[in-house]
């Protein structure tokens, strides 16, 4: 995991995070879109890690409209990306989370926001998620990836989703990560940007296939 995160009780809840060894204390909102400025719930512990506002906002920019897209958020945590994404335009968004406070902090979060008739909770390891979704022929133009930071699991998850053939011809799929764990190449991905916060880097990969797998 990048810097540790301790959480400070707001008054929605945990809504403040302070990045240990860093000084710096953030809240944890809507960067753009419909929802603009609205705070977010977010676990307590230091297990989970919000993606920064900054990053967020920085890596949205960069995917320009998403109106009319379908998202994959995986390790969906208390949702900050997927719901990013509803909030500049996304159609739909299915999140994937296994972790029961996290989960209660997502769905929490699709209430107060109004987005539950615009999404689906799965409650399951990322995986059993991928493989489920290929069976029932699932196909998404946006995936975001962003695991722990010390779990190594992102290049896996990059393997599981092509081998599923879950995302769309050209579609895109963002990784958050750790600079010290990049993920490998893998095939059928091509990576195309690739940004650096501190410890934190966001790489977005364009798919060469389309949903079904490899042609």
């Amino acid at each position: 995991m990048g810097p540790q995160a301790a959480s400070e009780p707001g008054r929605l809840g945990v809504t403040a995070w302070f990045l240990r060894g860093t000084g710096r204390v953030f809240r944890l909102r809507v960067t753009g879109g419909s929802l603009a400025g609205r705070r977010l719930r977010a676990p307590g512990g230091s297990r989970v890690r919000p993606s920064a506002d900054r990053v967020r906002e920085s890596v949205f920019a960069t995917l320009g409209p998403l109106h009319g897209v379908s998202v994959l958020d995986l390790y969906a945590g208390s949702g900050a990306l997927g719901i990013e994404a509803l909030s500049r335009g996304a159609a739909d968004a299915v999140f994937v989370e296994r972790a029961a406070g996290a989960l209660e902090s997502l769905r929490r979060n699709l209430a107060e926001l109004g987005l539950r008739d615009r999404s689906r909770v799965l409650r399951s390891d990322v995986r059993t998620a991928i493989r489920r979704l290929g069976r029932r022929g699932g196909c998404y133009q946006l995936i975001l990836i962003d695991p722990p930071y010390a779990s190594g699991e992102a290049e896996k998850a990059m393997v599981e989703v092509v081998a599923a053939g879950i995302l769309a011809a050209g579609g895109t799929l963002v990784v958050e990560c750790s600079r010290r764990r990049l993920p490998g190449e893998v095939s059928g991905l091509e990576r195309v940007d690739e940004r650096s916060y501190g410890d934190t880097v966001m790489l977005r990969f364009r798919n060469c296939h389309g949903c079904g797998g490899a042609e």
